[in-house]
Formats: structure tokens, C-alpha cells, sequence
């Protein structure tokens, strides 16, 4: 047995009592694809110096965009809305100005409790690997804490993203992500599903389509063998509630525009399928456009939670 002088015993246990007020304000999950929707999950683990949060704001970094915040109960909820440096298209419409900081305020949030705000919205297609941070000051009764460093004792709360065509998975058995496809000026990329449950009576496709013409076009149809028909879908939120609907008249991809399919937002809707979608082999999907006609891509099968082809 080894034994520790009091002294240091009693170091040992200060610091262990004390090591809570050091952890920093954090996203759920900390990484992503680029292009792809993300459910950004803040966690507040402590007050300001054994104070309750009374206010919790968040500057959005450019090229994340579309931006929706959850209300929570009990705290006031305020945007401030401002134009990007860039615009991006979501939905089929170029969006040039939103969301550009939140903020959380009113509530009670004890120093000895813990809990979670939550937004959503889409990393552009442009961006780098890389980490991207999220400023993030922490208000209570007479303190606060901001949240904005690269590193060190007040890091900002970030998401790392990750190339949505990155090559093969470290790990055996997932696919990575297909080369992309060409149909006149439009490009197919990124194609990819989730693994389903043996039964399972639907599955979701996402892909990116980039126009590269000066002409606009829409998707307006998709087809697939392993499957009974496959839709056109969207989800988004109506009044506060996420929904999902057929898009009948399909989706624009307007000239010199890149369209995102991805979790959370526009995708594929497979339905009855005929057989399990295993995580790690190939589907096909045959894409119809009002103008550039049809094309066959693939799809590369992921895991289940897969937010790109190579997401494990």
C-alpha cells in the first residue's frame, strides 16, 4: 500500500471536489458533416461561480445557416437576424440574411444542475474540415462567463466537420462515399442511406446536387428496385413541431446552386422496402430532373445514425 501524506490527500480531494466548476460549455455532439443539418445540442454543466445562468447567447459562425432555435421553457427566447457574407440555398430558395445570435434569457438555471438549449441549421457545402465555434457567454446575477477561445481555460463550444466525400472508414464493412455522377450540367455526389432493421418498411436517401449551368432545373421524380416507390420529402418545422411532407412538385436546383439532401431537411423517402438496406453495400437510385432527364446513382449504405456515407 502506498501512503500519502495528509496534505496531499487533502490537495487530492479539493481538487476532486472542485473539478465541475472547470467543465466548460459543450456541444451534444461534436461533430458533423459539412453540407448536412445538425441538431446543435448546448449543455450547460454549472453556474458562474457557484451563481445560477440566468442568460445564455450564442453567435452563429457564417456559413451556418437556416437557423431555428427551440424554445425552452421557463426563459425567453430573442434572435438577432442579419445578412451573410455568402448566400446559400436551403429548400430550393437562396437565402441571404437569418439567424445570426440566439439568446436564452429570464430563466433559473442553479449552479448545481445541469441542462440543454437546443437550435438547428445547415453547415454550407463551403466549408473547411475542421473545427467551427460557436461563441458563447454565460450570464448570471452579477458575473458571467464567455465562452469564445480557440483553446485553454474558456474554449468556445465547437463542431468539428468533417468532408462529406472523405475516402474509406477506418473501420471494415462501411462504404465509402460514391464518386460523383455527372447529367449534363448537373453533378450527383455524396450519394448515401442508412442500414435499416430486417422489416423495416421505409428508408431515407441523401445526396448533394450541384448545378453547374446557367439554366434552372428540379428534380422531380425517383425510383429505385429495391423499394415499391420512393418520394420526394421534406422535413421542417411548423409551429414549433418538426414535420415531414411530400414535395409533389419536387425540388428546384436553381442555376449555379448546390442542393442539399440530407438528415433533417430535404431527402429521399424509400417505401415497402423489399429487402434490408445493410450497412457497407451499394444501392442504386435512378433520379429524375424536369430538364437534364434521368440518371442512375448509387448510395452508399452507412450505420444507422449516419449523417454522411463514411459516418460511423
Amino acid at each position: 500500500m502506498i501512503r500519502f501524506p495528509a496534505c496531499v490527500l487533502a490537495a487530492l480531494s479539493l481538487a476532486t471536489l472542485s473539478a465541475p466548476a472547470f467543465a466548460h460549455v459543450s456541444f451534444e455532439t461534436g461533430s458533423a458533416a459539412i453540407g448536412a443539418g445538425y441538431k446543435a445540442v448546448l449543455r450547460i454543466p454549472h453556474g458562474c461561480d457557484g451563481q445560477a445562468t440566468n442568460t445564455i447567447t450564442v453567435k452563429i459562425p457564417e456559413g451556418f445557416f437556416g437557423v431555428r432555435p427551440m424554445p425552452h421553457a421557463g426563459w425567453t427566447l430573442e434572435t438577432v437576424t442579419g445578412p451573410y457574407a455568402n448566400a446559400y440555398q436551403l429548400h430550393g430558395k437562396t437565402l441571404t440574411e437569418g439567424v445570426t445570435e440566439i439568446t436564452w434569457s429570464g430563466g433559473e438555471l442553479p449552479d448545481a444542475f445541469y441542462d440543454e438549449f437546443v437550435f438547428t441549421g445547415t453547415f454550407a457545402p463551403s466549408l473547411a474540415a475542421g473545427p467551427l465555434l460557436f461563441p458563447t457567454t454565460q450570464a448570471c446575477a452579477d458575473a458571467q462567463q464567455v465562452w469564445d477561445g480557440e483553446s485553454g481555460a474558456n474554449p468556445a463550444p465547437r463542431v468539428t466537420l468533417t468532408a462529406a466525400m472523405a475516402g474509406m472508414d477506418e473501420h471494415a464493412g462501411h462504404a465509402a462515399a460514391p464518386a460523383p455522377v455527372s447529367l449534363g450540367d448537373l453533378e450527383i455526389s455524396g450519394g448515401f442511406s442508412r442500414a435499416t432493421l430486417p422489416n423495416a418498411p421505409t428508408g431515407g436517401g441523401f445526396l448533394t446536387i450541384t448545378n453547374k449551368g446557367g439554366s434552372d432545373d428540379r428534380l422531380v421524380a425517383a425510383s429505385a428496385d429495391f423499394a415499391a416507390e420512393a418520394q420526394l420529402h421534406e422535413m421542417a418545422m411548423e409551429n414549433d413541431v418538426m414535420k415531414m411532407r411530400q414535395l409533389a412538385d419536387g425540388i428546384p436546383v436553381p442555376a449555379g446552386a448546390t442542393v442539399t439532401l440530407a438528415p433533417g431537411g430535404l431527402h429521399l423517402m424509400f417505401f415497402q422496402l423489399k429487402h434490408p438496406l445493410v450497412e457497407g453495400e451499394t444501392v442504386m437510385v435512378t433520379l429524375t430532373f424536369e430538364k437534364a432527364g434521368s440518371v442512375t446513382v448509387p448510395l452508399a449504405i452507412a450505420g444507422a445514425a449516419a449523417a454522411a456515407a463514411t459516418h460511423h
